[in-house]
């Protein structure tokens, strides 16, 4: 069973810089396709940045250049740099894995993730 924690939310001001910890147990992030989404309130999840196994980032057109997806060398942790936060980032992310290596066309599609961790919130204030 491979369960996902998050850890590293926070009330944040417009500028800041926050990184968020996905810790994975019961198996490792090795083979299979990790990412970030988030969700706002009263708004849809959606994706932010995925990362393929031995394999290129690939990021939402609103975060990149400004926020970096990375794994531990030992595939149990996946982390999310983000840089010059803004109020629209505020909403709760979640870290999510999916089975297996997803092809390209599947990665921002949250329908083709099996696991999700519980959520950490992160608020901009403006």
């Amino acid at each position: 069973q491979v369960q996902l924690v998050e850890s590293g939310g926070g009330l944040l001001e417009p500028g800041d810089s926050l990184s968020l910890t996905c810790a994975v147990s019961g198996r490792t992030f090795a083979d299979r396709t990790v990412a970030w989404f988030r969700q706002a309130p009263g708004k849809e999840r959606e994706f932010v940045a995925g990362s393929k196994f031995r394999g290129p980032a690939y990021y939402a057109d609103s975060v990149r250049g400004r926020f970096t997806i990375s794994r531990e060398k030992g595939n149990v942790k996946v982390y999310l740099q983000m840089n010059n936060l803004k109020p629209e980032d505020t909403a709760v992310y979640y870290c999510s894995a999916a089975t297996g290596n997803l092809i390209t066309s599947s990665i921002r599609n949250k329908n083709y993730y099996d696991y999700w961790g519980q959520g950490t919130q992160v608020t901009v204030g403006s």
